[in-house]
């Protein structure tokens, strides 16, 4: 079988909600790689899964800010990787005593986990790296855990100006050791881009 259709039956319909977790006491086994989708409250995490698999109901979407408040595990490929959807961060409404909770929880996930091979951070592309972006990304990089920007909403920006977040985006990862050089570019509206991130977590898996 070609990649592109080993690629294609990996992502078509055959994605598994797992678990939801919100202690690290209770996650799954650490036999199997994991991939983590991490980023701001509301920068289109869900929308990204739901698209990337095709299944339109994986992960739940809501207007509402700060509404996945667990790690979610997905299997893709008949068990051979799975997907983490991480809580959203940096959601300010949220009680405080909540948003310490879900930030630690994140952080110590991706500090502590021995299968995770790599990290997406989901920045919106209409709104550029933030302060609390910055803080993750250093969290990686003092954690040595490899990371790549997906900017995301890239329908909802002119072509003019998603050059322009691109440059600032990557003038900023030359100082984040364990960055990945350049952003990629997604819209989960348009279908844009997902192709190509379907190919780099297949070669993940690998």
């Amino acid at each position: 079988m070609s990649t592109q259709k080993t690629i294609r039956k990996m992502f078509s319909g055959n994605c598994v909600f797992i678990a939801g977790v919100t202690s690290l006491d209770i996650l799954p086994d650490t036999s199997v790689a994991e991939v983590a989708f991490a980023g701001r409250s509301n920068v289109g995490k869900s929308s990204l899964l739901n698209a990337m698999t095709g299944q339109a109901n994986l992960a739940r979407t809501s207007h509402t800010p700060g509404r996945t408040q667990q790690l979610n595990f997905f299997t893709v490929g008949d068990e051979k990787l799975r997907l983490v959807d991480l809580p959203g961060y940096g959601y300010a409404k949220a009680s405080k005593s909540d948003v310490k909770a879900w930030n630690k929880l994140i952080r110590q996930y991706l500090k502590g986990r021995p299968n995770l091979r790599h990290v997406y951070v989901l920045v919106d592309s209409r709104h550029g790296l933030k302060d609390v972006d910055i803080e993750v990304m250093k969290m990686l990089d003092d954690a040595a855990v490899a990371y790549q920007i997906i900017l995301t909403k890239s329908d909802k920006v002119k072509k003019d100006a998603m050059e322009k977040v691109k440059e600032r985006v990557e003038k900023a990862l030359k100082s984040h050791p364990a960055a990945f050089p350049t952003p990629h570019a997604t819209s989960s509206h348009k279908k844009y881009g997902l192709t190509e991130l379907q190919h780099m977590v297949y070669k993940l898996s690998q």
